[in-house]
């Protein structure tokens, strides 16, 4: 699933805080994408996640993009997948954009990338249309499939941060000019349910400071845990975007509460999907629980972000339409 911030709150890196000016002209943010424009001018954005398939057959995800488009969604979110035989975040959102016609979110990591590949990647992600992006650090645990895999971190969501304002700016990551700049809309995550709340809300102003410009939650399950966190960061006046989770299965609920790291889940909610279950409405269930989250955070938030578990995308629509 997401990917998550570490545990332990880790510094800026040392000198990647400053970003020297450039002769070069920044992009207005509100020129940059649609989702850019709709989050200036005050607009409530609708955003579905699509998980990248398995191998390489793109079809099935691009035609549900097209019916998300034609049902009125703003943009398709592409997360990268558990690792495994799965298709690349950046190459899904580009076949997106390109065949379906609506807009991506793209999360890119730095877990398996070094600096100089990561910088690579965006350059070429801005070439073929990507503007959206969420920063993440990455796992920091073993997951997936292949769990014996080695990973990277030569910098994490905050340096990343740095590393695409500085592009946007026409600077590469050693202050070089690289002609044009790029319109990156740079998008971050926090976790309301974070152990530490504290070294959330400290990682949350570094990214701010370095140039983040929209911030996306790990999937909300407790509502009081999100404004416990939404009074602390407020002031930055930064567009926030609530992630929602629609359990498909009581299973479901116990797995998000008990296996995905920063995400709590409310034992009255496990306990109503176990009861939804066995009057055979759990996955109706899943979506009234989502779509309560959804209107109680409606006026604290300017969009939000529904996911569509095992690709099934008339679940989040149905979440969707309850909050419009």
């Amino acid at each position: 699933r997401e990917a998550t911030e570490p545990r332990t709150a880790k510094e800026p890196p040392q000198g990647m805080v400053t970003i020297s000016p450039s002769s070069a002209q920044v992009v207005p943010r509100n020129e940059r994408s649609q989702l850019a424009r709709a989050l200036a001018e005050g607009r409530f954005a609708t955003i579905v996640e699509l998980m990248p398939p398995k191998g390489h057959v793109s079809e099935t995800i691009i035609e549900h993009a097209r019916s998300l488009k034609i049902r009125g969604v703003d943009v398709v979110y592409i997360p990268e997948g558990p690792r495994g035989a799965r298709m690349s975040a950046l190459s899904l959102a580009v076949l997106v954009q390109q065949h379906a016609w609506i807009e991506t979110v793209l999360q890119y990591s730095c877990r398996d990338r070094n600096l100089l590949g990561m910088q690579s990647d965006l350059l070429g992600a801005h070439a073929m249309g990507v503007r959206n992006l969420e920063l993440v650090t990455g796992d920091v645990r073993s997951v997936g499939d292949y769990p014996d895999a080695t990973v990277v971190f030569d910098v994490d969501s905050i340096g990343l941060t740095n590393v695409v304002t500085r592009l946007n700016q026409g600077l590469d990551i050693g202050g070089q000019a690289i002609g044009s700049p790029t319109a990156f809309h740079i998008g971050v995550q926090v976790n309301p349910a974070a152990e530490d709340l504290e070294a959330e809300i400290r990682r949350f102003e570094y990214k701010v400071e370095a140039g983040a410009e929209f911030a996306v939650t790990k999937p909300i399950f407790d509502v009081d845990s999100f404004e416990r966190l939404y009074k602390r960061i407020e002031k930055h006046r930064v567009p926030l975007i609530v992630a929602l989770w629609p359990f498909e299965s009581a299973l479901n609920a116990e797995f998000m509460a008990n296996e995905v790291p920063g995400v709590r889940v409310p034992q009255t909610m496990i306990d109503r999907m176990r009861q939804a279950e066995l009057d055979g409405r759990a996955t109706d269930e899943g979506a009234a629980i989502a779509r309560d989250i959804g209107r109680a955070l409606k006026g604290s938030v300017q969009g939000v972000r529904v996911a569509a578990p095992s690709g099934r995308i008339d679940g989040a629509l149905n979440v969707l339409a309850g909050l419009r």
